[in-house]
C-alpha cells in the first residue's frame, strides 16, 4: 500500500465517523456547531497522530501480555497535555467541550488504530495512518456540526447565514437523524466505487 494511500484512506473509504461508526460519544455530543467540532476534531488528531508515533517506536519492546496499558498510559499522557494547552490557550473551547476532552483516552478510535496499526507498522506510515484517521474524524465533526449549526441556528462557525431555525437539529435527535443521512451518503459513494471499480 502506498504512502499517500496510507495517508487518504482514513478520510473517505475507512472514515471513523461515517464508515467505521467509532467514536460516537464525542460525534453525538459536542456536533452542536461547527466550531466545537472542528476544536474535538483537532485535539483527537493530535493525540492520535501523536501516540501513533510513539506506540510504533516503542513497538518492539513492549511485553506482548502488558501492550494494552501501556499505550493506555501513552494516549493519556498526549491527552493531558492537549487538555492542559487548550485549557491555557483556548479556555472557552475547553469549557465548551468539558469532559469530552479527557475521554479522549478511551476514545475507540485511537485504541483502535495504536493496536491494529501503529503496534504493527514503522513510524512513518504510523504517523501518516494516525493524521490521515484524525483528519477524516476532524472532517465528520465539522461537517457534522456545520449542518446542525446551519439548520439549528443559521449560522456557520458563529456567523449568520440565514433566519430560519430549526430547533430540533440542535437537539440530540438532530444529531442522530444528520448523522444516518450522512452514514447512508457515504455508504453510497462507497458501493458506487466499488462497482465501478469491479467494472474497470
Amino acid at each position: 500500500m502506498s504512502r499517500l494511500r496510507e495517508f487518504t484512506k482514513g478520510i473517505i473509504k475507512e472514515n471513523p465517523t461515517y464508515v467505521q461508526v467509532l467514536g460516537m460519544c464525542p460525534t453525538l455530543a459536542v456536533t452542536t456547531s461547527a466550531i466545537n467540532g472542528l476544536g474535538m476534531g483537532l485535539a483527537t488528531t493530535a493525540v492520535l497522530t501523536m501516540s501513533n508515533v510513539v506506540i510504533s517506536l516503542i513497538r518492539k519492546i513492549v511485553p506482548d501480555k502488558i501492550r494494552i496499558p501501556i499505550f493506555i498510559v501513552v494516549i493519556a499522557s498526549f491527552v493531558t497535555m492537549i487538555d492542559l494547552l487548550m485549557h491555557g490557550f483556548a479556555y472557552d473551547l475547553w469549557k465548551t467541550l468539558g469532559l469530552f476532552i479527557p475521554l479522549i483516552v478511551v476514545n475507540c478510535i485511537i485504541m483502535g488504530r495504536a493496536e491494529s496499526f501503529a503496534s504493527k507498522h514503522g513510524v512513518l506510515d504510523s504517523m501518516l495512518d494516525g493524521l490521515g484517521v484524525g483528519l477524516g474524524f476532524t472532517g465528520s465533526l465539522v461537517l457534522l456540526g456545520s449542518i446542525r449549526e446551519f439548520f439549528g441556528n443559521g449560522t456557520i462557525f458563529g456567523y449568520r447565514v440565514w433566519e430560519l431555525k430549526i430547533f430540533l437539529e440542535i437537539l440530540p435527535p438532530g444529531a442522530y437523524i444528520t448523522l444516518g443521512l450522512l452514514s447512508a451518503l457515504f455508504t453510497y459513494i462507497g458501493i458506487r466505487r466499488k462497482k465501478r471499480g469491479e467494472a474497470k
